[in-house]
């Protein structure tokens, strides 16, 4: 039977110019201990379609994507049974589409996963205006660690939060890679930030910290709101469209 390969796994790994040796060292280093170059060629050939739980895991937060948009199906977690890893659940599940409910989100009390509408502002010295920037933005959570990945049919912009929890305090770095054909011309900016967690859990509200085109430091408010908990492919699809 003639396998077909995992191009969403290839792209995702080319678009971070990570070889496949690269891959398998950052999963490793993510606390895959078995993830090998040759693991990598067999899931991008397609020779593998699955990957194990702990592999999944791994692979998300890495590449800051859920596995689903990785070319891979739901991965449900092994049981443990007697002392073994029952893998029984290791199989492709079943995509629903999940339609967002902005209105009312629901989730996991403490579960920041979802997709959210990020917002930041930032006075252009060059301008002598301020301006505000928006991305639908795809949060996974892995224990207290949060990854914030913007996705890319909402804007020309691309942003990638690393955030960890402590609490409803989420601390961490930013970066963005502005618009090719934008006012700053693809250039690369990148700070630090502090988020704090209202008490539903549906907003993340604080300041960014970072250096401006002339090198000085600047801040400004940084928001994620809240638009659905679900990651599925069929649910970022959705919002893979400009904010309004």
């Amino acid at each position: 039977m003639r396998t077909t390969p995992n191009t969403a796994l290839r792209a995702a790994r080319t678009a971070r110019i990570m070889s496949q040796d690269d891959l398998a060292r950052a999963l490793r280093e993510a606390g895959c201990a078995s993830a090998t170059k040759r693991l990598v060629q067999r899931w991008e050939s397609g020779t593998t379609t699955q990957p194990r739980p702990s592999h999944a895991r791994a692979l998300e937060r890495v590449m800051g994507l859920p596995i689903e948009t990785l070319g891979f199906g739901t991965v449900r977690a092994g049981r443990e049974v007697g002392g073994a890893i029952d893998r029984s659940h290791e199989v492709e599940s079943e995509i629903s589409a999940v339609a967002p409910s902005p209105a009312a989100p629901t989730r996991t009390v403490g579960d920041y996963s979802g997709v959210w509408l990020s917002r930041y502002e930032y006075y252009s010295s060059g301008r002598d205006s301020s301006f505000t920037v928006a991305h639908y933005a795809v949060i996974l959570q892995h224990g207290t660690q949060v990854t914030v990945r913007s996705l890319p049919g909402s804007s020309p912009s691309t942003i990638e939060l690393d955030l960890t929890l402590d609490g409803s305090v989420a601390t961490g770095t930013w970066a963005e890679r502005t618009a090719v054909e934008g006012y700053y011309r693809g250039a690369r900016y990148h700070g630090a930030l502090q988020l704090l967690a209202d008490p539903t859990g549906n907003r993340l509200a604080g300041k960014w910290l970072g250096f401006g085109k002339d090198f000085e430091i600047n801040s400004g408010p940084w928001e994620l709101v809240l638009q659905s908990p679900s990651t599925s492919k069929a649910t970022l699809d959705t919002y893979q469209r400009p904010p309004v």
